[in-house]
């Protein structure tokens, strides 16, 4: 619950005359009284008018009403985003559930919550406020940053997959996996992904970064800030992922690959190991993953075929 006056500093608007409550964010067709909602186009600002929504969130360019509950922002889902973030708070308790395991040397900072089963090897350190759900499995000398979120079932730190055959006899033996894996602030994990320590140097996960459920990061590789990573997403070893790139769900990226900053990989795309994908801005679809319009021109040649 806050102020409205409150909610208008949270999203950058005047204050409103009347300064009542706000419980909740919600849908248009669920609103109450007190419940904020948002409208990206003239039907749905009609609709959130005729409900009775405490507050509605609307474009600052987008047409219709002076009715006084309409705030203008620049971004409307973003704002919605903010104030409902701030109304949930952290939205767990810090503490350590009796049923985790704590290995020898672990630091944990202060209002971290520590779920059920998980399994915290030697030498971990979690930052402050970070939310370490059920069963999650950070191996020793793992490092969390600051409001990290670790979904049920994430594995972090684990050995990478690093193998060196012998050509005479076809015997793999493994290559040392001693590196390590660094999580910077504010990253979030899906459930049941996978992050393997570096081989002799480390793994790094960079601040911001949003990870999904179901994502697999090889050994080495170095993903950068404010990234986005869709579910059933593959990058193999030694890969990076420069800041702000958008992976959608099931892309596959062979070893030694760099997706440039900015850069968008569409669902189910294909990067050839050692190839270097640029270009902030451009999309990036297909197996071998090729410019969009590259991309729908080959298929149209197929179709013609």
């Amino acid at each position: 619950m806050a102020k409205m006056s409150e909610v208008a500093d949270w999203v950058g608007v005047s204050s409103p005359a009347v300064d009542g409550e706000i419980t909740a964010v919600s849908s248009i067709e669920a609103a109450t009284l007190t419940s904020l909602v948002f409208a990206v186009d003239p039907a749905a600002l009609a609709a959130a008018v005729a409900s009775p929504a405490g507050v509605i969130l609307a474009g600052q360019t987008l047409k219709g009403t002076e009715d006084s509950r309409v705030w203008r922002v620049a971004d409307p889902r973003y704002a919605f985003a903010i104030v409902a973030k701030k109304l949930k708070g952290k939205g767990f308790e810090a503490g350590i559930h009796p049923s985790a395991v704590v290995g020898e040397g672990v630091e944990i900072g202060t209002g971290t919550s520590i779920g059920p089963g998980a399994v915290i090897g030697d030498a971990v350190r979690i930052g402050k406020d970070c939310n370490i759900l059920a069963r999650v499995t950070l191996y020793p000398k793992t490092v969390l940053g600051d409001r990290v979120v670790v979904q049920a079932g994430a594995v972090l730190g684990s050995t990478g997959f690093g193998y060196v055959r012998n050509a005479e006899t076809g015997e793999y033996v493994v290559f040392p996996q001693q590196g390590s894996l660094h999580v910077e602030d504010d990253v979030e994990i899906g459930a049941n992904s996978t992050i393997d320590r570096g081989a002799l140097g480390e793994t790094r996960i960079g601040r911001g970064t949003k990870i999904d459920n179901l994502v697999h990061i090889g050994h080495n590789c170095v993903i950068g800030k404010n990234v986005i990573i869709a579910a059933q997403t593959g990058i193999s070893g030694s890969s990076v992922v420069e800041d702000g790139a958008i992976l959608g769900g099931q892309v596959g990226i062979g070893e030694h690959a760099t997706v440039g900053a900015g850069v968008i990989l569409g669902g189910g795309a294909g990067v050839l190991s050692g190839k270097k994908m640029r270009g902030p801005g451009q999309v990036f679809w297909g197996r071998p993953a090729r410019p969009l319009k590259e991309y729908l021109r080959d298929l149209a040649r197929l179709r013609k075929g």
